[in-house]
């Protein structure tokens, strides 16, 4: 144990960073991860989704290792931000790859089983905040990701291209060739091609997408709003609030972390037997429900048990919303409206909601009050995805959009 505590000593700066540092240098990072966030998924509308992934994926790994041997905050603000910018973009490309490639009736429940990963993730990293940055520093646990790389090795080499990509650049390919033999195009393809030929991001507002535009970058934001509240300020707000150690919401992270595994999997099997917008209701209304209990619980049994329910629905959601980002975009555009309506999600939900959760918490003395307005969010969310977004369940991607 002496020689940990050593290594912690050598692998810690001497200056405490405060809460508005704190809260600063993640806004920085956030923001720059934002340009990742549109620019990954652009990219893979030109150049394909798996060798773009592969590249993510390498990159934000390698990249781990960088925010590790951070010399100083400002330092290690930097790094964060190239990972960030390198980590954003797999959202987006991800989801994209697994929906195109698994047939209409089984796509939501392969891309919630993709999300559901997330939480595996999360239980692993609860377990490095539990076990490894106790006994060796925060700086050990930015080391053990770099292992991830491998993962490109198999993206490249092993997955499958998008067959509605390959299908998109091929109808692109063929028209133009059309074009400049002179010869005339079907009235379809001319519809087509006067759209795929526009600057993707003037796509989403041409008058058939702008609904859907608008309703993707809502639900995109007032998931990221819920998200970045729970995933900033969740250890602060227990810690200030009942005294938990680092060890203890390591140890109820990992929990929470498994339970929404089984959530955003249950929401993917309802997404596609029962449509889509009951999937969101019933996730967004249990959510909310145990969200509330759980912020004015006051025994660590009940915090326990509301925490692991509301984990549900709360992460149980990301299926839904990634599968609605997903499908709401047709093939031209897709990578592009999801990178704009995310990256939009992102800036107002890990750049500008920060200022609102800390304003609440230095005017009411707790989190508690930021906590409670994410059950209104997600009331919201559940109502518009209910009464003005449509059901797109079984049906062929092709078959949504031209």
């Amino acid at each position: 144990m002496a020689r940990s505590s050593r290594w912690s000593r050598r692998w810690s700066w001497p200056i405490a960073v405060g809460l508005p540092e704190y809260r600063t240098g993640v806004q920085i990072a956030m923001l720059v991860g934002i340009i990742g966030l549109y620019l990954w998924p652009w990219l893979a509308d030109r150049y394909g989704r798996r060798n773009l992934l592969a590249i993510n994926i390498a990159m934000f790994s390698l990249m781990m290792p960088l925010v590790a041997f951070a010399p100083s905050w400002g330092f290690f603000v930097a790094a964060y931000a190239m990972c960030r910018f390198a980590l954003n973009g797999e959202w987006a490309i991800g989801s994209m790859l697994v929906a195109e490639t698994w047939p209409a009736r089984l796509r939501g429940r392969i891309v919630c089983a993709d999300r559901a990963a997330w939480g595996v993730g999360a239980a692993l990293a609860g377990t490095i905040t539990a076990f490894v940055v106790g006994g060796w520093g925060w700086r050990a646990a930015f080391i053990l990701p770099g292992v991830v790389a491998l993962l490109a090795i198999y993206v490249r080499l092993l997955c499958p291209e998008s067959p509605y990509w390959v299908r998109t650049i091929d109808r692109k390919r063929r028209i133009r060739d059309q074009q400049a033999r002179g010869a005339r195009l079907s009235e379809d393809d001319g519809a087509w091609i006067g759209k795929a030929e526009k600057v993707g991001i003037r796509q989403l507002f041409l008058p058939d997408m702008r609904r859907n535009t608008a309703l993707a970058t809502f639900v995109a934001t007032t998931n990221l709003i819920a998200f970045s509240t729970v995933g900033l300020w969740m250890p602060l707000f227990l810690k200030e609030a009942h005294g938990w150690t680092a060890a203890e919401y390591g140890s109820f992270y990992i929990a929470w972390g498994l339970v929404g595994v089984l959530g955003i999997a249950g929401a993917g099997w309802i997404i596609d037997r029962f449509g889509r917008r009951l999937g969101f209701l019933l996730m967004l209304l249990e959510g909310a429900l145990f969200l509330t209990l759980w912020v004015y619980a006051d025994s660590k049994p009940m915090l326990w048990t509301y925490g692991l329910l509301w984990s549900i629905g709360f992460l149980g959601v990301w299926g839904p919303a990634t599968t609605y980002t997903t499908e709401i975009y047709p093939t031209r555009i897709r990578g592009v409206g999801n990178g704009f309506s995310w990256a939009v999600a992102f800036f107002i939900g890990y750049v500008l909601w920060p200022f609102v959760a800390v304003w609440l918490r230095e005017g009411t003395g707790s989190f508690a009050a930021a906590f409670l307005l994410i059950p209104v969010v997600m009331l919201l969310q559940g109502a518009v995805v209910w009464f003005w977004s449509p059901e797109n369940a079984g049906k062929e991607l092709d078959g949504i959009h031209v």
